[in-house]
């Protein structure tokens, strides 16, 4: 059994070339192989999102605080919540983040596939993150 203790891998502010706005990156962990699973805490800043992105076997996404917004391509923004639990489908462009008014913090899981677990593309424009209506449950 390996136990990381909480503070001992300092947090880290999110890469600009895949994030919009103020983004940390908080217990980042690998399981060891032949696992692959990675995963980290990431709490996004009011306006924060991602940039587009796929993940290649998919995306495990478990809301820890805040609200936020997810959307994948040609499908409607969805508003989630502390609590939720979101699955992203593999190889499906998407993008999540805080809410233009309020932060939110996720639990993001993924697993490796070749060697890779994400795919990041352009980022998510001002007027994608604001224009779309957040289509109810």
């Amino acid at each position: 059994m390996k136990i990381t203790r909480v503070g001992s891998i300092p947090s880290q502010i999110a890469p600009k070339e895949c994030f919009t706005g103020s983004v940390r990156i908080d217990s980042p962990f690998k399981a060891d192989a032949p696992a692959r699973s990675v995963g980290a805490l990431v709490t996004f800043e009011p306006g924060a999102r991602t940039n587009w992105h796929t993940h290649p076997l998919g995306q495990t996404l478990v809301v820890t605080q805040g609200v936020g917004w997810t959307q994948c391509e040609g499908g409607p923004k969805k508003e989630i919540r502390a609590g939720d639990v979101v699955w992203c489908p593999c190889q499906r462009r998407h993008w999540h983040g805080a809410t233009a008014s309020t932060a939110m913090s996720h639990l993001a899981i993924t697993e490796f596939l070749d060697g890779k677990n994400v795919d990041w593309m352009e980022p998510v424009t001002d007027e994608q993150y604001l224009a779309s209506q957040v289509e109810p449950d």
